[in-house]
This record gives C-alpha cells, sequence and structure tokens, in this order.
C-alpha cells in the first residue's frame, strides 16, 4: 500500500465493496496478467495467445448517449511474424533449380511501398526492429544501410487455421534526414495473399459486467448498444454464474464469457461479518484470515 496519509488500513470497520467495483478495481489496476487471461482464457477466445501483443485498458468509458461502458481492452493483433529460420524450401533433384522456383513461386506478387514509422528519433526505431524480433546486428544492418538500399528477410503471415505458416519476403529500407531522424518503409513479396500489415494491427474488445437482476434480453441490448457505440464487435460479458442455455446464447451473439471469481481481488476480511454461508470460517470472531477472495457481504446477495 502506498505510504500516504491518504492511504490507510481499515481495521476496526469492513467497508463493503460490491463484486462490480472490485472487478473494475481489478481492470483499473490493469496487471497484463489478468488482462492477457481476459482475452485468450474467455470462452471462446477472442485471441490466441501467440497472436497477442500489447495490452492496454480503460475503466468506466463514456461512450454517448448516457451510455457507459465498464471497460475497454485496447491490444495488439500480431498478423505477421520474423521467420528465425529461413523457410523450408523445395530441395529434391537440382537444389539451386528447385530453389530458385520455389523463391519465385513464394514472392510473384509485390505489394505497394508502405511506411512503418516516419520521422522517428534513433531510439524508437531500434525499439520497434527490437520488438519485431530483429537482433542487434540485424537492427545496424536495416539502420546503416546505403541510400535506397534494402535489408530482405523472410517473414510468417497466419494460413486460414490462424498458424504463421505462410511465408513471404520483406524488403525494408531506412531513410535518414538531417535532424537525426528516419523513416521506415517496406514493401512486401508474396505468393497470393497480401500481408495485412508490418507485425500488428490494434483492436479493441468491450468489457461489460453483468448485472444479476437484468435478463438475457436486456443485457444483450445493452451489449448491442455499447458495442455499436464502441465500433467493435467483440466483447467480453463478466458473470458471476450463468446457466448452459444462456450460455450458448450469449456465444452465438459473439459475446464471449469470463468468470467474475477470476477477477475479484482478495478484500480485507471479517470472517465474523461474511455471509458466505459455506464456508467454515463464517462468524468466527476469533479468525486470523485478513483478507480473502470470497469474502461476501449481506449487501451482495441476490
Amino acid at each position: 500500500m502506498p505510504s500516504n496519509p491518504l492511504f490507510h488500513s481499515v481495521s476496526e470497520q469492513v467497508r463493503a465493496i460490491s463484486v462490480r467495483d472490485q472487478i473494475q478495481m481489478a481492470l483499473a489496476i490493469a496487471d497484463l496478467n489478468l488482462l492477457h487471461n481476459l482475452l485468450t482464457q474467455c470462452i471462446p477466445a477472442i485471441i490466441q495467445p501467440e497472436r497477442l501483443g500489447t495490452i492496454a485498458s480503460e475503466v468506466g468509458v463514456p461512450m454517448g448517449d448516457r451510455i457507459t461502458a465498464d471497460g475497454i481492452l485496447h491490444f495488439e493483433a500480431i498478423h505477421c511474424v520474423l521467420a528465425q529460420v529461413q523457410p523450408q524450401l523445395d530441395h529434391s533433384n537440382n537444389s539451386w533449380t528447385n530453389d530458385s522456383k520455389e523463391v519465385a513461386r513464394l514472392t510473384q506478387h509485390e505489394s505497394d511501398l508502405q511506411t512503418i514509422a516516419q520521422h522517428l528519433p534513433l531510439a524508437p526505431t531500434i525499439s520497434l526492429l527490437a520488438n519485431v524480433g530483429f537482433p542487434p546486428p540485424h537492427i545496424q544492418e536495416i539502420l546503416r544501410l546505403p541510400h535506397y538500399a534494402w535489408h530482405k528477410s523472410w517473414w510468417y503471415a497466419l494460413d486460414l487455421e490462424e498458424r504463421f505458416a505462410v511465408p513471404f519476403l520483406r524488403y525494408i529500407r531506412t531513410l535518414h534526414y538531417p535532424d537525426g531522424t528516419l523513416t521506415l518503409q517496406y514493401k512486401d513479396f508474396f505468393e497470393s495473399e497480401q500481408p495485412p500489415c508490418f507485425a500488428t494491427i490494434a483492436q479493441k474488445a468491450l468489457v461489460a459486467i453483468r448485472d444479476e437482476s437484468q435478463g438475457f434480453g436486456e443485457t444483450l441490448q445493452q451489449l448491442n448498444q455499447q458495442r455499436s457505440a464502441l465500433g467493435s464487435k467483440q466483447a467480453i460479458l463478466i458473470c458471476n454464474t450463468i446457466s448452459d442455455l444462456e450460455a450458448q446464447a450469449f456465444i452465438h451473439q459473439g459475446v464471449s464469457l469470463y468468470s467474475a471469481l477470476d477477477l475479484v481481488l482478495p478484500m480485507q476480511a471479517n470472517c465474523l461479518d461474511c455471509a458466505r454461508r459455506e464456508c467454515l470460517m463464517k462468524g468466527n470472531a476469533d479468525s486470523f484470515v485478513a483478507s480473502c477472495y470470497g469474502f461476501l457481504v449481506d449487501s451482495e446477495l441476490v
């Protein structure tokens, strides 16, 4: 806890914090493991772990027309990765001829010239290249290229099963300016489908905490309004409990589900005041429990 007079421990009286507030506080704290799990372990998953880049969260976001989102997750979805080894080409019979044919097949189409970043200082440029997997020697090679020379590297794009299995050749060049800034540009050579981006595409997902007093229809209507305002079809509904039928219905409407129990923070607890009937420590005035994930006050009982 921060060392400040504003932050103090309440020992004599437990302040009731609703499950909704606990979840929103967990989102606001933005623990990366928690946000990662929200996106990859909801049912169905929004994104596979190996495709998830950076993540950030917002809480209590006004969306106009008196609509407020419980939370929004901003994340980078990885669509292209740098190959750590060269693609396996056909080496049967005459290796040089067959390799040349294979490379020609994989690189038969050329994309337009794309700009990754413009007028960047040196440090962010190095960071950008390092973040996509270039080792230091290759970064130095890219940064020291002669004017209009190209650095060539093999990459992988996603196949139909969302595996990084489609090889393509990428040319990268660096433009230097008198003020010390740099511009990075690239173009791709590919077999059929043009890679959609340099490495990642920014996405966002709505996070909604279910109001247990609302039925399926009312909850879905609210979700659809918020998704429309956000401009994203991706939504995660955090629930305390949900029936199998409701779960199937939400999933068929494009809503992913996540258990509220996995998000609740451990609270300062007092077993004497706890309303969780199934707990053996309930009502125990001599309990040594100071904080608990399962602490429940009477006001939260439905």
